[in-house]
């Protein structure tokens, strides 16, 4: 008969080593502690009420819809009521710790950085051949040859050819900048010169410029942009002393 598999803590710490995950889980425990004291600081305390609204969201975006699920769920991740509490109130703790800092500075900082939050709606053909690409480009502005035809003749992969070139709605972030500068100088609809970079000849069809709109998904974005900054920039000042055995 199999023997039972006793695990400890200190198996449990050897195999976070071995999984070489001790960084990951030093900078969350830094995280966390960092957000603590400033919370401290700043004198926040949590209500039962927000407790309460918080644990119920959690429950629902982890789909757990009764107390028995709940119970499982606690008891695979070795978790304990007050465990749960802890992560339900460090939730809480960082949306108000957000908002104290941040919420006076969203407009301002939007307005400061509008053009950065435009996305693009585009196609796009990559070429190895510059004098190619020059020569669809004209083709295309004089409409002897429509875009989709290009994209159907020259690109490779099966699912973008059959989607013409398009690459959706793209954000700036997410385009090589030399690239990104030609895109959001454009006036759509419209066909820009070919742009070379470290991938090939790009042939690029602009459809759509769409500005942003500060709506609630965008400053939730800002808000966690900024409180990502001055965690990052806390945690630099900061001297943390890793003691790890």
């Amino acid at each position: 008969m199999s023997q039972p598999i006793t695990i400890t803590n200190e198996d449990i710490l050897h195999q976070i080593k071995l999984s070489c995950k001790i960084p990951e889980i030093v900078e969350q425990i830094v995280t966390r502690k960092v957000i603590t004291s400033a919370a401290e600081e700043t004198g926040i305390k949590v209500e039962t009420e927000e407790l309460q609204k918080a644990a119920d969201l959690f429950r629902l975006m982890n789909k757990l819809t009764s107390a028995e699920e709940t119970w499982i769920w606690l008891e695979k991740h070795n978790l304990s009521l007050d465990d749960f509490e802890e992560i339900v109130n460090n939730t809480v703790v960082f949306e108000k710790l957000s908002q104290q800092l941040f919420a006076d500075k969203i407009e301002p900082y939007f307005f400061e950085h509008q053009l950065d939050y435009a996305v693009a709606v585009m196609y796009e053909v990559v070429l190895d051949d510059e004098d190619l690409a020059i020569e669809l480009f004209y083709a295309v502005k004089e409409g002897e040859m429509r875009f989709y035809d290009v994209a159907h003749q020259y690109i490779q992969n099966t699912e973008l050819r059959r989607k013409g070139g398009y690459l959706g709605i793209v954000q700036r972030q997410d385009l090589k900048p030399e690239i990104s500068a030609a895109v959001f100088a454009a006036t759509p609809p419209q066909i820009l010169k070919p742009v070379v970079t470290s991938k090939g000849v790009h042939l690029i069809l602009v459809e759509e410029i769409i500005q942003a709109q500060l709506d609630d998904k965008l400053r939730y974005k800002i808000m966690n942009d900024l409180f990502g900054g001055w965690l990052k920039q806390s945690i630099e000042k900061g001297e943390f002393l890793q003691n790890i055995k």
